[in-house]
């Protein structure tokens, strides 16, 4: 006897069992379903959006985006690299401006024992050559001497050096002319009194000497009297 529900013919609503896999019943099956269709709608809109002729209004925004994001990632790349190189003249800037507060933070000071390191040496100028001998003035002639020395060596340790250019050309960048004179056998233009003693602080002019100068014979060559202008 045939079975009633083998006799009923397949109903055309029913879902295809799924091939290649075991098949599903259930909401396991209604999931399986879903993501398929969804799959397929996807693939679907993918042909279309690059079957369109002339492209599609969508797939224009996307090239466009991509132009503007390429453009974008340029303008950051090159303000980045300025960026950089500014930090690094900053950097080399600071730099050097610490060095410079370091080596010359005591010009004002140094300055200020220029006038002491002078009166010692007028003192001693002023002490005739005969009276140094005295056993009541040697002593004190011997103590100025000594902190002179002491003075000088403490400058020398600390950057500051003398510029005695007595007989040297002269050099505006380092020298003050206070007067011209003639010299015979010397050239226009070379330091023949010393007035003043100049200092350096480091490579820094602290105070220039002030010194007289040879005058220029006027039937002299041109080379004869040459002044000296270089640093």
């Amino acid at each position: 006897m045939t079975d009633p529900i083998d006799s009923v013919p397949n109903d055309p609503l029913a879902p295809e069992p799924l091939t290649g896999q075991e098949e599903l019943s259930g909401p396991a099956a209604f999931k399986a379903r879903q993501q398929a269709a969804s799959e397929a709608a996807l693939a679907a809109d993918n042909v279309v959006g690059f079957e369109q002729p002339g492209g599609g209004s969508e797939q224009d925004a996307l090239v466009a985006k991509i132009a503007a994001l390429e453009n974008v990632l340029v303008q950051s790349n090159d303000q980045l690299l300025r960026t950089v190189a500014e930090m690094e003249n900053l950097r080399k800037r600071s730099l050097r401006e610490r060095e410079d507060a370091s080596k010359f933070a005591i010009a004002g000071f140094a300055k200020d024992l220029l006038d002491v390191a002078d009166n010692f040496r007028r003192a001693l100028d002023a002490i005739p050559a005969e009276l140094r001998g005295d056993e009541k003035i040697k002593p004190l002639v011997e103590g100025i001497e000594a902190t002179e020395r002491t003075l000088l060596k403490s400058f020398d340790k600390n950057g500051i050096k003398k510029l005695e250019p007595l007989d040297e050309p002269f050099n505006p960048n380092f020298h003050e002319v206070m007067f011209e004179a003639p010299a015979a056998g010397k050239p226009g233009g070379t330091i023949i009194q010393l007035i003043e003693v100049g200092y350096m602080l480091n490579d820094r002019l602290l105070r220039p000497a002030r010194v007289g100068v040879a005058k220029a014979d006027p039937g002299a060559s041109p080379a004869a009297h040459q002044v000296d202008t270089s640093a």
